[in-house]
Order: structure tokens, then sequence, then C-alpha cells
């Protein structure tokens, strides 16, 4: 474990993989730092916003070396939320390709999977999604598209996810769905916080 400075108000911890970092957040998020005011966490980081009114970054550094990524205890299961999906992405028949499945087992693969929100970044309200069947691991298209439509259902490297609105990406769309992933109004605005299951339900 490697802890940065990131600014006067923040510390960034690196750790080994997905996993250390899962389970740090999870240890952050069930007994808090005092002073914490966020926690963000990505592939292999943990990003510690903290209130330079109660603490600084020194005493946070203090505190996050006393505790062991391999120490933290089970986050448990978070809530399942489902999505409806309609499989019709205009990638499936090169993810099909690109795994040497049927494109109707790669529907099948990806809805029987119980997915994981690892963490969210590249805009408010993505998801990672992890857990998925390991057969549909595919790369990131070759050349981005400028424009991918909201709602759209994707697959690149490890990972899932569903665009929260229209935007550039790169990731093999499979799908669609019309499930509102961010929302200012709605507290937590993101449909799909970290630890949250995720279901793809065929509509």
């Amino acid at each position: 474990m490697r802890i940065l400075p990131a600014g006067d108000a923040a510390v960034l911890v690196e750790l080994a993989d997905l996993a250390e970092a899962g389970r740090l957040y999870a240890s952050l998020r069930a007994d808090p730092l005092p002073g914490t005011l966020d926690l963000v966490p990505a592939t292999r980081t943990v990003l510690v916003t903290l209130d330079r009114t109660v603490t600084g970054p020194e005493q946070v550094v203090a505190a996050l070396r006393s505790r062991s990524p391999a120490d933290a205890p089970d986050p448990g299961r978070g809530e399942l939320v489902e999505l409806p999906t309609r499989y019709d992405g205009p990638d499936l028949a090169e993810v099909a390709a690109l795994t040497g499945l049927a494109e109707a087992e790669v529907v099948r693969r990806h809805a029987d999977s119980e997915w994981t929100v690892a963490f969210c970044g590249f805009a408010p309200g993505f998801a990672y999604l992890t857990g998925g069947d390991p057969a549909l691991r595919v790369p990131r298209r070759e050349t981005p598209r400028t424009a991918v439509p909201a709602g759209s259902v994707g697959l690149a490297d490890g990972f899932s996810g569903a665009y929260p609105r229209r935007m550039p990406g790169g990731w093999q769309l499979i799908g669609r769905t019309d499930a509102v992933l961010w929302d200012l109004d709605r507290d937590p605005p993101a449909l799909l916080p970290p630890r949250t299951r995720v279901r793809f339900v065929p509509a």
C-alpha cells in the first residue's frame, strides 16, 4: 500500500489490485476515519478527501497505515438492482465473434451473471461492474464512438456498464436500458453506487 498526497485536502491510496481497493473502501465505509468527507474507489486506488478543520493529511496517512486491506471485514452483499435491458446493441455480433459464442449465448451469459459495482468513474453515474462470466471479456473498440446513447449497455476488458447519458465512449455495446442511472434529485444521485449488485433482465 502506497499513500500519496492529492492536494492539501486529500490523499490517494495505491493498492495492489481491484480486490484490495474494494476491501479498503469497504473498511473505510464501515469505520470512517475522523474528518473524512468522501471516498472515491477506482481500479486499484482509493481517494480519501478530508475536512481540514477536523484533521490533516498527516493524521489520515498515519491512520491509514494502521489498516491492512487484507484485514478488512467482508463488505457483505449490497442492494440488488435489476436493469431491464434490450439486447439489441450494435456490437453484439462483434462480441459474439470475439468470444466465439452465439449472440444468444452472449446475452444469456450477460443476463445470468450477478454483477457488482466495483467503483464509479468516467462520468457521474457510470458504474464499473465486475463479476461477469469470464468468457465475456472483450477489448474496447479500436475506434471509440463520438456519441454513445444514454442507457447503452456495454462490455470492455473485464467490466460491464451502462452509459448514464449521451457521451463519447469505446465500449462494445450489446444492449440498452431505460433506467435513470444519474438523477440529481435522487439521494444518492447514482442508481448504482459501489458494492451494489446488478442484474440485467432481458426486456
